[in-house]
């Protein structure tokens, strides 16, 4: 594994930057798409950054905003279709050719195997991915036996691939598609509101997918244990469940306490007014979602899954239940909704958590030092 705090100091900035080409299947809402926005702001100040992604979402504008170029891909989507991907992979490698990038950062498993072949082809000279999760524990049926299989193919062709947790490393080298020397781990990072949530009310808020391997399916029948002392969830985000989310809680007779909001732009907002972060979740590395509402001062209930230890100290900064446990999930979601002391202590401990280990700055150094270290290598190769 590479450390990180042994890298040479940056190098200066020269006249002419290098190129980094930011590549991801997808530009909708979603853990993997805040990461890339995150980071783009420091990207932009060392590298001539461009984003390439399919689709027209919040991505584009986040690109846009830091200073970034964007390019829409056409052929690359989430469905398997083996003809897409060869058009995905040529459209790739004609944007390499063009753009002659020192770098390129894959996101996602589609953007990670075809990106890779591409990358490889264009003759990119480093080529770093990032695992998000990795598709043996997030993909199911046939897309797991391919993705899995295509991840190993394609390892020989990536120069490093960041790991976002520790039990990611620990898990890909077991699977085979990551090799200890090429995985490094860089956490998540988030930046820190001004301001804290007020733990007063009685709101429970999550942000999710309505898609396996999240679980909204057993937050509905937790919610519908929790009884009184729940006012209302709030479920941001969006998917191909809703339907039938929202048939399990009129079936529950919850359907006015369950809101489900779709996708917002105004999450800092809802996470300020809420007083409970819930996730539940069959699989996850290290999610956004509560690192943001760590951020702001939240006391979280998650599923004891992936990276979620790493981040919730259970009891001190949030509650961890068996993921799937519907029963264990309303009672600790009726424990904190109960005594608004516990709420503010949990809340504080994980805002403290979020400033000190998972800081946004740290994050983005870390990246700028791996890229940096991987292009002076590559150098002197």
């Amino acid at each position: 594994m590479l450390v990180l705090e042994n890298l040479a100091a940056p190098f200066a900035p020269e006249a002419s930057r290098p190129r980094l080409l930011m590549v991801i299947t997808l530009a909708e809402t979603g853990g993997a798409q805040t990461y890339v926005a995150t980071l783009l702001p420091a990207l932009v100040e060392r590298f001539d950054v461009t984003v390439a992604a399919h689709g027209d979402g919040p991505l584009v504008g986040a690109a846009h905003a830091a200073g970034a170029a964007y390019v829409p891909l056409e052929h690359l989507r989430r469905a398997l279709n083996p003809i897409a991907e060869i058009r995905a992979i040529l459209e790739l490698w004609r944007l390499c050719r063009r753009l002659k990038p020192s770098i390129v950062h894959l996101n996602s498993s589609k953007g990670i195997v075809v990106g890779a072949i591409a990358a490889r082809l264009g003759r990119v000279p480093v080529r770093v991915a990032t695992v998000h999760g990795w598709p043996f524990k997030t993909e199911t049926g046939l897309r797991r036996t391919v993705y899995t299989a295509a991840t190993r193919l394609v390892r020989p062709l990536l120069t490093s691939i960041v790991c976002v947790a520790e039990s990611e490393r620990v898990a890909g080298i077991a699977a085979r598609t990551v090799r200890p020397a090429q995985a490094v781990v860089i956490p998540n990072g988030v930046s820190l509101p001004d301001v804290p949530a007020d733990p007063s009310g009685r709101d429970v808020i999550t942000v999710t997918r309505l898609r396996a391997p999240k679980d909204a399916a057993t937050l509905v029948r937790a919610a519908a244990q929790v009884g009184d002392e729940l006012e209302r969830m709030l479920v941001v985000g969006d998917g191909p469940e809703r339907p039938q989310i929202e048939r399990l809680a009129r079936g529950l007779q919850v359907e006015d306490k369950i809101m489900l909001l779709g996708d917002r732009d105004d999450v800092p907002e809802l996470l300020a007014r809420s007083s409970v972060f819930v996730l539940a979740t069959l699989s996850e590395a290290m999610p956004m979602a509560v690192l943001e509402a760590m951020a702001a001062g939240l006391p979280t209930v998650a599923s004891d899954v992936g990276g979620i230890p790493e981040l919730i100290v259970d009891g001190e900064s949030g509650l961890r239940v068996p993921p799937g446990d519907d029963a264990a999930l309303a009672d600790a979601l009726r424990l904190l909704l109960r005594d608004e002391d516990l709420r503010t202590r949990m809340g504080r401990a994980a805002r403290d958590r979020a400033r000190l280990h998972f800081g946004l700055d740290r994050t983005r150094e870390q990246h700028m030092r791996l890229y940096e270290s991987l292009l002076a290598a590559s150098a002197a190769a």
